[in-house]
């Protein structure tokens, strides 16, 4: 079942959930500095490491007089070691503030490879320049001319392979459509068409069309077999459903509708752009920035803590890692005692809803019969939760062993391999069913704004509550107030849950 067709058979959209204000950015230059702030780390630890190296190959005469040359390298003086170490220190300043000023550590969408690499290589050369004009200034003389430009050399193709090397990572994702942005376009003309071309063309500008907005009153001449997913008056709630990132303007609209339409992007969380020509003085004071070759202005820019996430997907791959690792024993024998135990496989796969509806398979070891999907329909007179929830305590389906792994949450450790491959977390929402999300309100999809989890808070904290309401509840306050130590609560909490034997 494709994302693309399951989402349109979502019912007609309802009144948006407010996001926190804490969600949103402010302004439309914000960044995240924390990703910033990595970027810098990145760049600081690339410079000394090439520095490092650098001087090493000069001393390579042999590891016993390398580490004699080091020991001999004077203390005090114009060429002493220290002064080598401030001099390195203060271009690693001046590179990570002339890079600043060059927007190198702006979004990699924004900017082209070639561009990049030209404005990397011209940073890397400025700070060069200075730092021998500031040699020789200070008469720095004993200092090796052959580790100076060894030096410069190695940092200015080692931060060039860097940012290379992560942005084709970072193509690669989008080719598996992870990480990319889904976007709206309000209008239908020529500009609308000529961008949605553009974005569909260059795959690695990391964005996914979504749909044109019709705008009342706009030139359709060249659009008149345009279908748009939505109108001005539902913008927001069209956005909702199609989990929408960015919102691109290319149709002239009064400047009391940009500024009700920035309004709501801020109470949204959703990123907001215009083209420049269009919209002459209305935020004069943000910079142009091009989407492809595309100059658009941002109006605003939500802030995202992508470096906790970093941290957070980090955790995912370590933690599941060592739980596969060092459980393969026991996954070995709950595997075969499920064999013995009843006729069928050993794993159950379930199509799952998981992030920005992506669909993807869940692992969990089978603990119902081989027919218990067939047999579902026999039983739902039986169920126990409302709305959409479906749970039986004494579900006749349930095989002898599969009671047991459910009582200790046995059954679920295999989700640790969707951990693994990105298409969970260890902590978050549990993933629906498609039949589930179907019968979903608009404001319900926030459950699918984050990475589902094998555990969450719900999990641990109301877990034998029956409603629905609860449920969603328990899930929209996790992804408010997220943070990587509240991980670590539920982590632990769920740990004593599991040994409480509480599950069902």
């Amino acid at each position: 079942m494709a994302g693309s067709d399951f989402w349109q058979r979502i019912s007609a959209p309802f009144p948006c959930q407010r996001v926190p204000d804490h969600a949103v950015g402010l302004d439309g230059t914000r960044r995240n500095r924390s990703v910033t702030w990595l970027w810098i780390a990145a760049d600081t630890l690339t410079i000394l490491v090439t520095a490092a190296g650098a001087t090493m190959y000069e001393m390579r005469a042999g590891p016993v007089e390398t580490i004699e040359n080091l020991r001999n390298w004077p203390l005090t003086g114009s060429g002493s070691i220290w002064t080598l170490v401030d001099l390195l220190f203060g271009f690693s300043v001046v590179l990570i503030l002339i890079s600043r000023r060059m927007h190198l550590y702006e979004p990699l969408r924004i900017t082209s490879v070639l561009r990049e690499q030209r404005l990397s290589a011209q940073a890397c050369f400025t700070s060069g320049l200075l730092l021998t004009g500031t040699l020789y200034l200070v008469h720095g003389g004993a200092v090796r001319r052959s580790i100076v430009l060894l030096t410069l050399g190695l940092i200015t193709v080692a931060v060039g392979l860097r940012r290379l090397m992560y942005r084709l990572l970072l193509y690669h994702r989008f080719e598996r459509g992870v990480g990319t942005r889904n976007v709206l376009i309000v209008g239908t003309g020529s500009d609308a068409q000529a961008l949605r071309n553009h974005l569909g063309s260059i795959r690695h500008l990391g964005y996914t069309f979504k749909g044109f907005v019709d705008v009342p009153g706009e030139d359709r001449t060249n659009s008149q077999y345009i279908d748009a997913v939505g109108t001005l008056e539902t913008l927001f709630q069209t956005a909702r459903k199609y989990f929408v990132d960015e919102i691109l303007i290319t149709a002239r609209c009064s400047r009391e509708t940009i500024e009700a339409v920035l309004m709501q992007a801020r109470v949204q969380g959703v990123d907001l752009r215009v083209v420049p020509d269009l919209y002459d003085g209305l935020a004069w004071r943000n910079p142009v920035e091009y989407v492809g070759q595309f100059p658009t202005i941002p109006l605003h820019c939500k802030r995202v803590p992508e470096l906790g996430l970093m941290i957070k997907r980090l955790f995912d791959i370590v933690f599941s890692s060592v739980v596969l690792v060092a459980l393969l024993p026991l996954f070995v024998l709950i595997a075969l005692a499920v064999k013995l135990d009843s006729p069928g496989p050993m794993f159950y796969l379930s199509e799952r809803i998981g992030k920005r509806g992506r669909v993807f398979r869940c692992t969990k070891f089978r603990t119902m019969v081989a027919d218990a999907d067939k047999r579902k329909s026999e039983i739902l007179h039986m169920n126990e939760r409302d709305d959409v929830l479906f749970k039986v305590s004494n579900d006749p389906r349930i095989t002898r062993l599969g009671s047991f792994l459910r009582k200790y949450s046995l059954d679920e450790l295999p989700q640790f391999w969707n951990v693994l491959r990105g298409e969970m977390s260890v902590v978050g929402p549990r993933p629906p069913l498609g039949s589930e999300v179907r019968e979903y309100k608009l404001s319900h999809l926030r459950r699918l704004d984050v990475m589902p989890g094998i555990t969450g808070l719900w999990q641990v904290q109301g877990r034998q509550d029956p409603s629905f309401a609860s449920y969603v509840s328990l899930d929209v306050t996790y992804i408010d107030n997220w943070s990587i130590w509240l991980d670590f609560k539920i982590i632990l909490r769920t740990l004593a849950v599991v040994f409480a034997g509480t599950g069902s």
